[in-house]
């Protein structure tokens, strides 16, 4: 099998090498049904749950009977509180909770060097020397962007933590532009963006920790 081997451009598109790819990550067989497989559960595990209603010991109201058991031809009734009545209680509604669940770590891992692997066959890996800014600029992330040839919906990686700089600023407000550090990088994130910028320390990083 060829070696695979990606370009390494700088921020004005100019390339400045080219580097080696792991076969391990980005030639890895792309199985649909892993890829299915961890996408459900992320998106599982991102629901909130939130849903609450009250049941008949949480409503307001009860404690004494409405009406006498016998004489009066109505039904028995003996609290206001019951799911018959208007302003009881519910049965079996939602209640808040956590609709989370993992698949085992070796089935995450394929799928994640599958969603890596299919980029570089279509052409949508670009490798970055680096990426720095020196004041927020919205205007001027998206020139680099239109530099780089990058029309779609892109995920930018990068080695260093999601914080307050001017990176995370300067790309926050343009649609279809997520930025992660390279310990976030996930199966979703990745088929939900077309094309995948990474810087070259954070390629180093992303090889290392997900060979096989």
């Amino acid at each position: 099998m060829a070696q695979k081997i990606a370009k390494i451009v700088d921020m004005n598109n100019v390339e400045t090498g080219e580097i080696a790819l792991d076969d391990g990550v980005f030639g890895a067989v792309v199985k649909s049904h892993l890829l299915h497989d961890v996408v459900r559960m992320q998106l599982a595990s991102r629901r909130h749950g939130n849903a609450s209603t009250r049941t008949r010991s949480e409503v307001r109201g009860g404690g004494k009977k409405p009406w006498k058991q016998k004489g009066t031809g109505r039904a028995r009734a003996g609290t206001r509180r019951s799911p018959l009545w208007r302003g009881g209680g519910t049965v079996f509604g939602p209640t808040p909770r956590s609709y989370a669940y993992l698949v085992p770590r070796r089935v995450r891992a394929v799928a994640l060097r599958a969603a890596l692997s299919s980029k570089l066959p279509a052409g949508r890996l670009i490798v970055l020397e680096s990426l720095s800014w020196e004041r927020p600029s919205t205007k001027g992330f998206k020139a680099l962007l239109e530099r780089l040839g990058v029309k779609e919906r892109v995920l930018i990686v990068t080695d260093r933590a999601q914080g307050d700089d001017a990176v995370t600023k300067s790309c926050s407000n343009l649609p279809g532009v997520l930025l992660l550090p390279v310990q976030g990088l996930n199966v979703y994130d990745l088929l939900k963006h077309e094309t995948l910028i990474i810087t070259r320390p954070a390629l180093n990083i992303l090889e290392e920790a997900w060979k096989p």
